[in-house]
């Protein structure tokens, strides 16, 4: 749990029955590997009054993902860091509670990237509407949301066609899971890794992979030789490191590589070497495209409706570990590079 600077915990709602108070949690201090409660703060805000053209939303669910870890260094990157004593920020979904607008009315649902806070005031612009037609809203921060469109973006870069082979790292996470699920339904053989029997056994049975193998059991080389002797056409990375230098090795000429993430280093405190066997990329003629979902918000609608339809269908398998409450939060965002979460990790505010 991290610090609270106020009497109890006993008020965690209180935004529920006062729309000038809430609860968000704040960077305290730049994390030096692997973050630490001590890194945050869980502080009360009082919101100021609700201005014409303005909605009070309350969050029913918050996502903490691994590329956060990244903006809590004091560097440039591709988003801007977060700020010391400031709130994090990252996608939520929440329900309006007050609106003066003519836009958004009480009671509607909305996805933002205002997370890590129990209530904030904002304008529809900053909002994004969705349905309410789903067995549990926070389905919008993983399958149908930023985690599933990464991994359609990633899919649609890659280029994949039905019959070709898809080797996907960190497997049994919100984008993993997301990525394989869809390789399927486009055709494709699909070869997952993660970190445990349990997530193997997720990938096999729940999501549909053809092959998956624990990393920890031996050299990533060797159980990807064994599961793929015929090497693959694609490589969603999610993890770098080990898993791309073998990944360099199996891949078939002209194969594809889509960088989406690189967990395994991101709280490494100096710069990991590179792959060793870089050259693969000249003498089998790869590719490999980095990936950024926020480049492509323009296809939101279009993601939605593809991928909408297949969730209705019941074609694709949503996953997620849920922890509750605000104070929880920081347990939640480090628990994901200790491999705690199956899918989609999403903290539950109200």
């Amino acid at each position: 749990m991290v610090a609270e600077d106020r009497d109890t915990a006993a008020d965690r709602n209180e935004c529920i029955m006062s729309p000038h108070k809430s609860h968000e949690v704040r960077l305290a201090s730049r994390p030096s590997g692997v973050p630490t409660a001590d890194n945050f703060t869980l502080a009360q805000t009082e919101l100021p009054a609700l201005q014409k053209g303005e909605v009070l939303v309350r969050n029913l669910f918050m996502s903490v993902d691994p590329y956060m870890r990244g903006r809590m260094n004091d560097q440039k990157s591709y988003i801007p860091p977060f700020e010391l004593g400031k709130p994090l920020e990252g996608g939520a979904v929440g329900e309006v509670v007050e609106s003066r607008t003519s836009e958004l009315k009480a009671g509607d649902a909305v996805t933002s990237n205002l997370g890590w806070r129990e209530c904030f005031i904002a304008t529809p612009k900053d909002l994004h509407s969705v349905s309410r037609d789903v067995p549990s809203l926070s389905i919008y921060l993983g399958a149908l949301g930023m985690t599933g469109m990464t991994a359609w973006v990633g899919l649609r870069l890659a280029e994949i066609q039905a019959g070709e082979a898809v080797y996907i790292s960190g497997a049994a996470g919100a984008v993993g899971s997301m990525a394989g699920q869809l390789a399927k339904l486009r055709g494709c053989h699909t070869i997952g890794s993660a970190g445990s029997t349990e997530k193997v056994k997720f990938l096999t049975e729940a999501c549909g992979f053809d092959k998956a193998f624990n990393y920890k059991e031996g050299p990533i080389a060797e159980q990807l030789h064994k599961e793929a002797p015929d090497g693959f056409n694609v490589y969603f990375d999610n993890v770098g490191g080990e898993s791309l230098e073998a990944a360099l090795s199996a891949l078939r000429v002209k194969g594809r590589i889509i960088a989406c993430g690189s967990i395994s280093v991101y709280n490494d405190e100096k710069p990991s070497p590179g792959p060793s066997n870089l050259f693969n990329m000249i003498g089998k003629r790869l590719t490999m495209k980095g990936m950024l979902v926020f480049d492509w918000l323009d296809q939101q609608s279009a993601f939605e409706e593809e991928v909408g339809a297949y969730f209705r269908e019941g074609k694709l398998t949503s996953k997620e570990t849920v922890v509750e409450g605000i104070d929880q939060a920081v347990g939640a965002f480090i628990g994901l590079f200790e491999g705690q979460n199956i899918g989609k990790m999403v903290v539950k505010l109200a």
